[in-house]
């Protein structure tokens, strides 16, 4: 098996597992931690005008609901059957103009120039090949259309994100380190390697900002929201009772720089990620 295909299981079995199963429990508290990048994610395909937009990496569907709302269609694809699942339920629910398909989107045999327009809120950071994923995004829309896409910048950038996995890491010392070049949430902190990936699967007038969002959540869910997600909640379902009282006791404080009151707030550090499709090339 090779190193690519390896690393498409391991993605699939995490978000079909432990991961995607924490962001259904926890929906409510991270759709509203992350509501500043949906609203810009609405605004800008607003502003394309766009009839018919792709979420890719949608998770539960609340970006692909925001934006069904505004555009008039939206489609979200995710590898997530427990997300995709709990999507469809919501969008239903609401009678919101939303489908939703269960797939790789780096795979995924879309009907050629489907889309207006392709949004991401922190969904296109784990392709195993991303120039291949890009590739097939370009092939689902039509010549001119728009991408934005909402990805993380460097973890210096963003200490919130990796503050209990430092606390944590004399307790678990195999903790597994985070690597910039492999997928995962720092997966597109490089600029020019954002750059590069997009030019060379078909998209032009690539403009890449950085945005600093302030985020919040209950201070009461703290605790759940640490030990739950992130690499520490890969890892503590295994951990024996005591150990992980341990990990919680010595994890939490190291939060208190972030705490103010009843809230935990924090910049998120990010990049708005814009380009459009290039025109096909005549064979």
């Amino acid at each position: 098996m090779d190193a690519s295909r390896r690393t498409d299981d391991e993605q699939a079995a995490r978000w079909n597992g432990p991961a995607g199963n924490a962001w259904v429990d926890l929906q409510e508290l991270l759709n509203e931690m992350f509501r500043p990048f949906e609203e810009l994610l609405v605004e800008a395909v607003a502003a394309e005008h766009a009839g018919s937009v792709l979420d890719v990496g949608c998770g539960t569907g609340g970006v692909t609901r925001a934006v069904a709302r505004r555009a008039g269609h939206c489609v979200g694809v995710d590898i997530s059957g427990p997300m995709i699942e709990t999507a469809r339920a919501h969008a239903e629910r609401e009678g919101v103009p939303a489908s939703f398909i269960q797939a790789d989107a780096q795979e995924y045999a879309f009907d050629p120039g489907a889309f207006d327009a392709v949004v991401s809120r922190f969904g296109v950071m784990f392709f195993s090949d991303p120039v291949r994923a890009f590739g097939n995004l370009r092939s689902a829309v039509r010549d001119g259309a728009g991408l934005r896409c909402v990805v993380w910048r460097g973890p210096g950038e963003n200490p919130f994100m990796t503050t209990a996995e430092r606390a944590a890491a004399p307790f678990l010392p195999d903790l597994p380190a985070r690597r910039p070049d492999q997928p995962g949430q720092f997966a597109f902190a490089d600029p020019e390697r954002v750059r590069r990936i997009l030019a060379e699967s078909g998209w032009a007038g690539i403009d890449i900002q950085p945005v600093d969002v302030v985020c919040a959540l209950p201070e009461k869910d703290l605790v759940t929201y640490f030990t739950r997600l992130g690499p520490l909640g890969m890892v503590l379902p295994g951990a024996d009772e005591r150990t992980r009282a341990e990990i919680v006791e010595a994890v939490r404080p190291a939060f208190d720089p972030f705490v103010q009151g009843t809230e935990v707030r924090y910049t998120a550090a990010c990049w708005m990620v814009s380009a459009r499709a290039a025109a096909a090339k005549l064979s």
